[in-house]
């Protein structure tokens, strides 16, 4: 039962999404009618600027840590684990409180690694850095990230269960990039 109600918690503030919060509060447009219409950190960057930005960023951060460090508090096994990390990554993209339309979950993605294995976690936010600074493109950047995280798990705990979440979430981060592949394979992608 305890298993259930972390995984249920987890969904749930995941599915509290940072960008909506913070337009609200700062009395910005809502990121959903606006720019890419994504409610995401990237987007709260045109619509409000930095400010805006870095709090959204740590917001979709957080709601990825948060859960997975409090089912390590109360020693949850792997599967448990991967399971809350999962279930807070997934509010994030399916969010109940805003109609099942969120973000594209990197920074979620990032929380969650960073509660799972902070080491990969740095391995991906690095790739994600240098791919950001060498081509400029923030979905470019993610995308590259997501694709290698896997690898990364493997490397740091050859864990296969782990590698099959670091699958699951690289295909459904670049399941939710699909309109920016396409314009990054068109040559469009700003």
């Amino acid at each position: 039962m305890l298993n259930f109600s972390l995984i249920l918690l987890s969904y749930l503030m995941g599915s509290i999404s940072s960008a909506i919060v913070v337009a609200r509060v700062m009395h910005l447009p809502d990121p959903r009618t606006q720019g890419s219409g994504n409610p995401g950190a990237t987007n709260m960057l045109r619509v409000g600027g930095k400010q805006a930005a870095a709090i959204t960023l740590a917001g979709d951060l957080l709601k990825g840590l948060i859960p997975v460090i409090i089912a390590r508090l109360l020693q949850a096994q792997m599967d448990t684990l991967l399971l809350v990390a999962l279930a807070a990554f997934l509010g994030h993209l399916y969010p109940v409180f805003f109609a099942f339309k969120g973000g594209k979950g990197v920074a979620t993605a990032a929380g969650v690694l960073i509660g799972l294995h902070p080491l990969v976690a740095a391995a991906s936010i690095a790739t994600w850095l240098i791919v950001f600074k060498m081509r400029g493109i923030s979905s470019l950047a993610a995308l590259s990230a997501t694709a290698i995280t896997p690898v990364y798990i493997w490397l740091f705990t050859q864990s296969s269960i782990f590698v099959a979440f670091g699958l699951i979430l690289a295909a459904l981060v670049f399941w939710r990039h699909r309109s920016n592949i396409q314009k990054l394979l068109q040559g469009t992608e700003t």
